[in-house]
């Protein structure tokens, strides 16, 4: 990364700053959007830009995305820094204000946009997907109504360091002289972590939302559970519309999910990624790691169809994906 994007300038890394008196670095007050290109343009980028505004709005934050400005400084970025395609992360932050708390508005947000190369996830993690641990740090309460996707990321952080950890601990057990029956054979792809609400409920990946399918059915954790109203949730949700697949959103628990048929994992980076093993951490004292594989411990046929029309629509620069 040798060029980011601050209030819709170009600017070098090493000369690209923002004030230590702006209330996202003081207070976390501040919104961001990730997503990805394809043939050089953003997906979805309309719906990004309307959840970031909906955001601004009950912040306070004087923020009005212009859709052609945006692209354009994207195109210019992606440029820049020599890149066909990207990852994008898209930052509205609060801008400087006095120490203490804030109650007013903000008239001066500050934009702050970062590309960097797409990641190349090998083939095989669309096939043989990628292990899902429960974790035992619980999804914090929204900040609002709805969750924001905001610049206070602790909870996920916390989150990060917690499944880092349940990987070392598998790792070491995994090389010990009695290593587990099933074999040490490593992961098609680093693992996903899985948050529950406090009262026990699915919510959601650390970086991802959750979906899982029985008997034909597709079901997914409510917003009201918390989390956040993904936008590739909710285009997969669309498709599963137009493919006649019956979907339901509601309040699931870890039980229902290792009776699933297939899981897999959405977010704007990585598309759909499906779930082969589900992994439950011992208690102290108690029971080893549980392991569970998910149907043939390959890619199921829904998340496989799904999968495909989702690219397909990516792909194809159907304006009616830009609403």
């Amino acid at each position: 990364m040798n060029y980011i994007g601050v209030d819709g300038v170009p600017t070098p890394v090493d000369q690209a700053v923002i004030s230590v008196m702006d209330h996202g670095f003081m207070y976390g007050i501040g919104l961001f959007e990730t997503f990805r290109t394809y043939g050089g343009r953003p997906f979805l980028l309309d719906r990004h830009l309307q959840r970031l505004e909906a955001g601004c709005r009950e912040l306070g934050m004087a923020y009005q995305a212009d859709l052609g400005r945006v692209e354009a400084e994207i195109a210019e970025l992606l440029e820049r820094n020599g890149l066909e395609e990207g990852y994008i992360r898209y930052t509205v932050t609060a801008g400087e204000g006095p120490l203490g708390l804030p109650a007013g508005d903000y008239e001066k947000p500050r934009v702050v946009i970062y590309v960097k190369p797409l990641p190349e996830p090998s083939a095989a993690l669309y096939t043989d997907g990628k292990p899902l641990w429960r974790l035992a740090t619980p999804r914090n309460t929204p900040e609002g109504e709805v969750r924001f996707k905001s610049l206070h990321y602790m909870n996920n952080v916390l989150a990060k360091r917690e499944l880092a950890r349940l990987e070392r601990e598998a790792q070491h057990t995994a090389d010990a002289p009695a290593a587990h029956a099933h074999g040490s054979r490593p992961a098609a792809a680093p693992a996903e972590g899985l948050l529950l609400t406090a009262d026990g409920w699915l919510a959601e990946g650390i970086v991802s939302n959750v979906f899982f399918v029985r008997n034909g059915r597709l079901y997914t954790p409510d917003v009201k559970t918390g989390i956040l109203p993904g936008v590739t949730r909710a285009r997969v949700l669309e498709l599963a519309a137009e493919q006649g697949i019956a979907a339901e959103e509601g309040r699931y628990t870890w039980d229902e999910l290792l009776a699933a048929d297939e899981v897999f994992l959405t977010n704007s980076i990585q598309e759909l990624v499906p779930v082969t093993k589900l992994v439950e951490p011992g208690q102290p004292g108690g029971q080893g790691t549980l392991r569970r594989t998910v149907g043939t411990g390959q890619i199921g046929p829904m998340t496989r169809l799904l999968l495909g029309k989702y690219r397909e629509k990516a792909r194809s620069g159907d304006a009616a994906d830009h609403l």
